[in-house]
């Protein structure tokens, strides 16, 4: 079996900030009670960049702190739920927008759990011949799927990207992953949704923005993100002390301390930036992740864990030496 490592991380945030007061202008809400429910004070938005730009940003960040040229890349995942466009994929635009012209490049769809899909994909391909060097990117541009008058919903939502590249290693990097879909509860979270009209011809077709059930969604992950992790941790023959910190996707303060009581864990241990940059879904783990290993939160040889949860429904957790 081939081993490989995460090289680079890296994330890329639009320059806009939209704060709960100003949210509270568009909607009967104020900073006091989206704080106290989410853990959120602020966001970023897109002023104009696609899903494809805030990759593409992140992906040149990769290659100048690696030394890597674009055409060592054998692969390009992006992890999205609001792509550009349904084809194009946000991959194959950012594979041009960097020159990698020997990657292979799709989209994955998986939500908020789909940093970890896309990472176990690549893993997955890594164990090929001619797959050496891969690219993994969460990118969102969920401001694109907001209704800002929905304060179930707006207040929730950022925007941003997040990745990380993967290649060889003398040492094994995953020691376990467990992915769960759910699909008997995928209407619980639902945007995009487009309907296929009877009558011929037929208006373009529009896309419904984020509708959510909340307390079924926060039901959810309290009890599913738990079961994830710790069936990846004995999968991997690893304790939850021994595990330095776990990545959770940034849904909402409140479920992230949760998690950590029913694993029994210090809250110390479980990394929180959603006060920043709100659920930005797919881009959320590869953001926070970007954020550790600069602040020197998690270092070389730590054992984390990544978990993700959202639509689906889906919960994804891998735990790896990092």
């Amino acid at each position: 079996m081939k081993n490989w490592q995460i090289v680079e991380t890296a994330l890329a945030v639009p320059q806009r900030v939209v704060t709960n007061d100003q949210l509270s202008r568009l909607m009967d809400t104020s900073d006091e009670w989206i704080r106290s429910r989410t853990g959120i004070k602020r966001r970023h938005i897109s002023q104009g960049e696609n899903t494809s730009v805030l990759a593409s940003r992140v992906a040149r960040q990769l290659l100048r702190q690696s030394g890597w040229s674009a055409d060592q890349l054998d692969l390009i995942i992006v992890a999205t739920m609001s792509p550009d466009a349904y084809t194009p994929s946000t991959a194959a635009i950012v594979q041009g927008q960097i020159g990698a012209s020997n990657a292979a490049c799709f989209d994955l769809s998986a939500a908020c759990s789909g940093f970890v899909y896309a990472l176990t994909v690549a893993a997955g391909m890594l164990q090929l011949p001619g797959y050496e060097h891969a690219m993994v990117i969460g990118s969102e541009v969920l401001s694109k799927l907001v209704d800002w008058h929905d304060r179930s919903t707006a207040v929730l939502f950022g925007d941003g990207a997040g990745g990380v590249l993967l290649g060889p290693s003398r040492q094994g990097t995953v020691l376990a992953q467990q992915l769960n879909t759910f699909g008997e509860l995928s209407d619980k979270i639902v945007a995009g949704h487009t309907i296929a009209n009877t009558a011929f011809p037929h208006p373009l077709t529009g896309l419904t923005p984020f509708a959510m059930d909340g307390r079924g969604v926060y039901t959810f992950a309290t009890h599913q993100v738990p079961r994830s992790i710790r069936a990846a941790a004995e999968q991997a023959g690893v304790t939850l002390d021994q595990i330095g910190a776990f990545l959770l996707h940034q849904a909402n303060a409140r479920i992230i301390k949760q998690v950590a009581k029913r694993l029994g864990q210090p809250l110390a241990k479980f990394p929180l930036n959603i006060d920043e940059y709100g659920n930005t879904s797919a881009a959320s783990e590869a953001i926070l992740l970007a954020e550790c290993a600069a602040r020197g939160i998690i270092h070389r040889g730590d054992i984390i864990a990544l978990a993700g949860f959202g639509g689906g429904l889906t919960t994804a957790t891998m735990i790896l030496k990092y």
